[in-house]
């Protein structure tokens, strides 16, 4: 999904950067409003999910306090290990979005101004 998103918002920079004279902003705006939503429910999605690895990576901190054990601090372990790339992947998603919003703004400015 990032690669997506990367090659989503390379394409829309490309297009922001030359303005060809026949671009239809309209239709470009409507799409980029539909791409946004996707974006925004796939970050969601990895939001729920990162916080679920969170909570049960604090869960198992407060098990492997109360009860010094190899089971809990290996799966605590095992959680950290699956946690951090989901923060690392989430916190992507959070800026390709927020870049989204940013070329949503030009878009508008440009449909706007062809007007």
């Amino acid at each position: 999904m990032g690669e997506r998103l990367n090659a989503y918002i390379a394409r829309i920079d490309a297009l922001l950067a030359d303005q060809p004279s026949d671009t239809d902003w309209e239709r470009i705006t409507q799409e980029h409003l539909v791409q946004i939503g996707f974006f925004q429910h796939e970050r969601l999605i990895h939001l729920l999910v990162t916080l679920a690895f969170a909570l049960m990576e604090l869960a198992t901190a407060i098990v492997t306090i109360l009860s010094p054990s190899i089971a809990p601090a290996a799966l605590m372990a095992l959680f950290l290990v699956l946690l951090v790339p989901y923060v690392v992947h989430y916190y992507h998603l959070e800026n390709g979005t927020q870049r989204l919003y940013a070329q949503y703004d030009e878009l508008q400015r440009l449909t706007t101004h062809e007007r």
